[in-house]
């Protein structure tokens, strides 16, 4: 555990302090205080809730629902399939259809998805890796058939391909071609959705398997400098396609730590843009991101607890200075949330927002000794695993190598002995225990939604122009074996009603799968993880 022995802290805590230097003004460089000016003063956090199941008719419902009960983005969650770029009739993909997320094979699906939802008008999260390119085409197709330009859209494409290698298991191609992919996407998205965050560099899912805040930070920022060096090389433009960069974190309990945390990460962040890649523009320097409280600590037991542990959690990122944040649904380590579960889990935030008074208030623990103490010293951790990374070749290499991963599992190892040894309290696990008398009411995916799925997605293919289709997968097909921007032939196969199976399978064709040691069947890998 961490060493927590001093009681108190002062300046003799911070030798050499210099909060012109380490701290700066809200909203300049090095933006530990936040990346505007007046924060919430000026603008709530975006609040979104990770939604999606069954077919994009059902999620459709639940958005819509979410929207008039206050939420004001929108987070979709994908099917595996359409995570594995798998057809929801691919063999692959048989009782996995809708099961973690909504089932989205073609563009017909996403227009059903957002179905009456203003897309000028809000703001869409999609988490989305492998097939990151397919899906923000298919949202960009469904804008212009209604006739909104991409420079009225607004939103993010997770497309953070590197940390699946990782922590998540849902890539489909080797590393170095899916990198071609995300900064093909980049350079498109630059001109085609100029408001659009083109990756959420995402520590989430590396600190769902168990690694630590310094590390969340560090394999984070690790990522992100893969990405930015592999656009460099491409020859994009540092100050203009990092404009369009964002992150995703996650938030655990330790309230101090994870708010230290935001704050380090800003200030890390702004020194690498600057230093490493010479970025001047102060939009390129700055990390925003989104935060989802912890999956991880959500309990089977006593599950009415988690929404203690949401709330704690939540006003942990809003107090480090969230752009954006999703809450967790009480009943998650039970199911997929119910409407009134995630109806909850809105309401914390805007509680927050709207009674606490800390958004009157910019950084409003800045500081204090004890979140200064803790904001250096994840900082120089972070840096230390930085440090290692380079001298591995790189955060690909070090993937490659499995050094990532095993440092994660070496935390995570150590992270479970001390809950097992109650060196560490996790009410209802290990202390405190006895049933709160609640049994949750659990939401459950009609296993008809498949058929029906399938059904939808073989009459699709049935009356599409298949002339057309089979001339725009070859295009896509013939744009991967060049070094052209892959967007273009995919925009155009969306288009002429090809699918996110098809159009993954003419990638496959070129640049092959990543099989890690030991996959056998992706999608029930991913299953076994419980990876949603």
């Amino acid at each position: 555990m961490k060493d927590r022995t001093k009681p108190v802290y002062g300046p003799d805590d911070l030798p050499g302090f210099d909060p012109a230097v380490e701290l700066g003004s809200p909203g300049q460089s090095p933006f530990t205080r936040g990346i505007q000016a007046d924060m919430y003063r000026g603008r709530l956090w975006t609040m979104r809730q990770y939604a999606g199941f069954g077919t994009a008719s059902e999620s459709n419902e639940r958005y819509r629902y979410l929207l008039s009960q206050g939420q004001t983005g929108l987070s979709v969650a994908f099917d595996l399939p359409t995570q594995m770029g798998r057809d929801s009739d691919d063999p692959l993909a048989a009782g996995e259809v809708g099961r973690v997320g909504v089932a989205i094979d073609s563009i017909e699906d996403m227009e059903a998805l957002f179905r009456e939802i203003p897309l000028e008008r809000v703001s869409t999260s999609m988490t989305i890796n492998a097939t990151a390119s397919i899906l923000l085409a298919m949202y960009v197709v469904v804008a212009e058939r209604r006739g909104v330009g991409g420079d009225a859209l607004r939103g993010t494409v997770q497309n953070d391909i590197l940390k699946e290698y990782v922590a998540r298991g849902t890539y489909i191609y080797p590393p170095r071609e899916s990198l071609r992919i995300t900064t093909d996407l980049f350079a498109w998205a630059s001109d085609a959705v100029p408001k659009w965050n083109v990756i959420s560099v995402s520590g989430y899912h590396m600190r769902e398997a168990g690694c630590t805040a310094a590390q969340e930070i560090a394999f984070t920022l690790g990522d992100a400098i893969a990405y930015v060096e592999a656009a460099v090389r491409a020859g994009l433009d540092v100050d203009r396609f990092g404009a369009q960069l964002s992150f995703f974190f996650n938030v655990h309990s330790d309230f101090v730590e994870e708010v230290a945390k935001f704050r380090a990460a800003r200030r890390l962040y702004d020194r690498i843009m600057s230093e490493r890649f010479g970025a001047r523009s102060p939009k390129a320097r700055m990390l925003r991101f989104h935060t989802q409280t912890a999956g991880a600590t959500l309990t089977a037991q006593q599950p009415l607890v988690n929404a203690v542990r949401v709330a704690l959690q939540a006003f942990a990122a809003v107090c480090g200075g969230t752009q954006s944040l999703h809450t967790n649904s009480y009943d998650e380590a039970l199911s997929l949330p119910t409407a009134q579960a995630a109806t909850l889990a809105l309401r914390t935030q805007q509680v927050i927002a709207h009674e606490s008074g800390v958004v009157d208030f910019v950084d409003p623990l800045g500081g204090s000794y004890a979140v200064e103490v803790e904001t250096r010293r994840l900082e120089k951790e972070a840096t230390e695993y930085l440090g290692r990374i380079d001298e591995l070749g790189g955060m690909v290499a070090a993937i490659e190598k499995g050094w990532v991963q095993q440092q994660i599992e070496a935390a995570s190892y150590a992270y479970q002995l001390e809950i097992e040894r109650r060196e560490r309290i996790v009410v209802g696990v290990n202390d405190f225990l006895g049933e709160d008398g609640s049994t949750p009411t659990r939401l459950k995916v009609d296993p008809a939604r498949e058929r029906e799925q399938i059904e939808r997605l073989r009459a699709l293919r049935a009356r599409r122009d298949a002339t057309r289709t089979a001339a725009a997968l070859a295009a896509v097909r013939d744009t991967a074996a060049s070094s052209a921007c892959l967007m273009p032939p995919i925009v155009d196969a969306v288009r002429a009603g090809a699918t996110v199976g098809e159009i993954s399978q003419e990638l496959r064709e070129v640049f092959g799968e990543h099989h890690a040691s030991g996959d056998t069947h992706p999608i029930s890998k991913s299953t076994r993880s419980q990876l949603f």
